[in-house]
């Protein structure tokens, strides 16, 4: 089969399309021909392996390097002896072992659901990584009640468009830092307020909020509390586009020191894989409550170019590889 593979640490050009061995599934495990896959800041991070500690975590975490790609759309192929809720033939959504840039790849049971059928694979690959941290970061990170004011800074990206529309389903006053070109993108997608981040910065106006979602990380959390209200709450998700190691841990540490002493939170955040959450998302698509935004589609063999779009930071939404 075809898959997108790398060999070494580097830009996207490492990225090679090869031919390699059709995986097999494990016991819990399904096969799933890739129809659409989409691009996430974890895969350029892991092929550029910079900061160096992103190596050691992938391997801690036991993340497969070489073959990058987590969220995947795509029909099950083949199951293993132990699996119950799929069959061949059946459309599904969710993440994957690592290698969703590929023909075929292999995901556990317990982390891919059904695709509603008027959903299609564009917009169900676009749900696990972007989807679920915007949901959980908001609603059990975040605590987002109805009537509350949340702030989204970095309201344009993959996060950050699921987040707007999750945050108003869920009753909140929404406002977006974005840049110039997507204001009318985040107003379009159900914002109430948007800030242009090139014109004001967010955190010297005198608007206060109730939960601000940072998918960015260009802000410290004492920067955030001057416009949290008393008991506010800052939720991070995103970091600094090219850290260096101490970029990653300085703002993650000083908020968790400085939490357990005032009423005000930073909570640093990941999301984890939910069968229950993909499928409400997959639900909340169907019914045209939730719509992903799609910045653009490219084919397996244009796999680098894809990465190098997301890893210049200026994607509007998600941007998938159709296979």
């Amino acid at each position: 089969m075809k898959a997108i593979v790398y060999h070494e640490y580097g830009p996207p050009d490492v990225l090679k399309c090869e031919d390699t061995p059709k995986p097999a599934p494990k016991d819990n495990e399904v096969l799933i021909k890739v129809r659409v896959a989409s691009v996430n800041p974890l895969d350029w991070r892991l092929m550029k392996g910079e900061p160096r500690a992103v190596r050691v975590v992938a391997t801690v975490l036991k993340m497969k390097s070489g073959q990058p790609g987590v969220d995947v759309a795509g029909e099950v192929e083949a199951v293993g002896p132990n699996v119950k809720q799929f069959k061949a033939g059946d459309k599904v959504f969710g993440a994957c072992r690592r290698g969703a840039f590929a023909e075929y790849t292999c995901s556990a049971e317990s982390k891919i659901a059904p695709i509603p059928d008027n959903v299609t694979f564009e917009q169900a690959a676009s749900v696990n990584v972007a989807g679920l941290t915007a949901l959980q970061g908001l609603r059990d990170k975040g605590k987002l009640q109805r009537g509350q004011k949340v702030l989204i800074n970095g309201a344009s990206g993959g996060v950050g468009t699921f987040a707007v529309q999750i945050a108003k389903a869920l009753g909140a006053e929404v406002t977006g830092v974005c840049s110039t070109r997507n204001v009318e993108l985040v107003k379009s997608i159900g914002a109430d307020t948007v800030i242009d981040y090139t014109k004001e910065d967010f955190t010297d106006l005198p608007a206060r909020y109730d939960l601000i979602l940072d998918c960015v990380g260009n802000k410290s959390f004492s920067e955030c509390r001057r416009v949290l209200n008393p008991k506010g709450r800052v939720v991070m998700v995103g970091g600094p586009h090219d850290p260096k190691l101490i970029d990653l841990l300085s703002p993650v540490f000083k908020a968790l020191l400085l939490s357990p002493f005032m009423d005000q939170k930073a909570i640093p955040f990941i999301a984890k894989i939910n069968q229950n959450d993909l499928k409400f998302l997959g639900n909340a698509i169907a019914n045209g409550k939730l719509k992903p935004v799609i910045d653009r589609c490219y084919s397996l063999s244009e796999a680098a170019d894809a990465v190098r779009h997301v890893e210049e930071g200026h994607a509007r939404g998600k941007v998938l590889i159709a296979v």
